[in-house]
């Protein structure tokens, strides 16, 4: 039975995870009309799409007060299932059978994954100022040597990932965390930066399209906060061994599920569409002449011929 902090955690999780999905769509369409960053700071739907993050992230730091990273994180891939059916819908296209399939998979390894880590109680340790030290460190190494990669929108995507899951493994220790402090600040500090490196990191992923990236971000993000999770603050799954596997089988199902879902979809053009009339040739495609203009234009004016002396087998002959 799930208690009612976990109940909550899943709730706050699933409205969390639709504010994210809204912002992925409406970061990558920003993203396909303007030339640069520059260019999308001064529209109004980036901004909206901030709003959608920040409302995202505020619901995900509240479910992380009653949940473990290793539940909370990984419900971050319902973004995926939501992002991909909505941006179907707004770009007007039918949602594919490998995307259905994906969906499907992703949301049975979630519910497995959720069966394994409910632990029924809200999580009572936090991370040391030592160790935040240390993780900050280390993912802004990692994220220094993926941005400066060369690998374009999927070294972003990793990029943005890292930084996302530390800043909701550092939120928690606002959530759960003593009262104010300077350690607290430092770690706020740390948080509002890793977060808005996030955002800001995940808007140049989704330059390059938004299934790929958004699908890397999806599995790395919950992969980060979950190391940090059971390599320092101790957390687990139920059911001893069992539970171990059918997290470890839930992890498969739900990161196969986020690849189909990955997967770039092909636009059928008008003119591969069956029963429609052979469209315009392109600008490559020469237009041939209609009779009627052939007739209209005459034969070429004897101004315009001009003879042309020609040789054959030897003798010359003028055409």
């Amino acid at each position: 039975m799930l208690s009612s902090p976990v109940v909550l955690a899943l709730a706050l999780s699933l409205v969390s995870a639709f504010c994210y999905a809204a912002a992925a769509v409406v970061q990558e369409r920003t993203a396909a009309g303007t030339a640069d960053l520059r260019g999308t700071l001064v529209r109004g739907s980036w901004w909206g799409a901030v709003g959608l993050n920040a409302s995202g992230a505020l619901l995900h730091v509240v479910a992380l007060r009653y949940g473990p990273l290793t539940l909370v994180q990984p419900l971050g891939a319902l973004t995926l299932v939501v992002a991909v059916p909505l941006g179907s819908l707004v770009a007007r296209r039918r949602t594919s059978g490998v995307q259905w399939r994906g969906m499907g998979l992703t949301l049975v390894g979630l519910t497995a994954l959720l069966v394994a880590t409910a632990a029924g109680r809200a999580p009572d340790d936090t991370l040391g100022t030592g160790e935040v030290l240390g993780v900050a460190l280390v993912a802004f190494v990692v994220i220094a040597v993926l941005v400066r990669s060369g690998l374009g929108g999927l070294a972003f995507a990793a990029a943005s990932g890292i930084a996302s899951g530390v800043g909701s493994t550092l939120a928690q220790k606002l959530a759960v965390g003593p009262a104010l402090s300077w350690s607290v600040a430092v770690v706020a500090v740390l948080t509002v930066a890793f977060a808005s490196g996030g955002l800001l990191l995940s808007q140049k992923a989704y330059r390059s399209g938004l299934g790929g990236p958004l699908a890397l971000l999806t599995l790395v993000n919950p992969v980060t906060a979950s190391v940090i999770g059971i390599g320092l603050l101790g957390e687990g799954f139920q059911y001893g061994t069992a539970g171990t596997l059918i997290a470890l089988a839930g992890a498969v199902a739900a990161a196969r599920g986020v690849v189909l879902l990955s997967r770039p979809q092909p636009h059928q053009s008008h003119q591969d569409r069956p029963g429609r009339r052979a469209s315009a040739p392109t600008p490559d495609q020469p237009r041939l002449p209609r009779p009627t203009r052939l007739l209209r234009a005459g034969l070429p004016s004897a101004a315009r011929v001009r003879p042309v002396t020609v040789e054959l087998t030897g003798t010359s002959r003028t055409v």
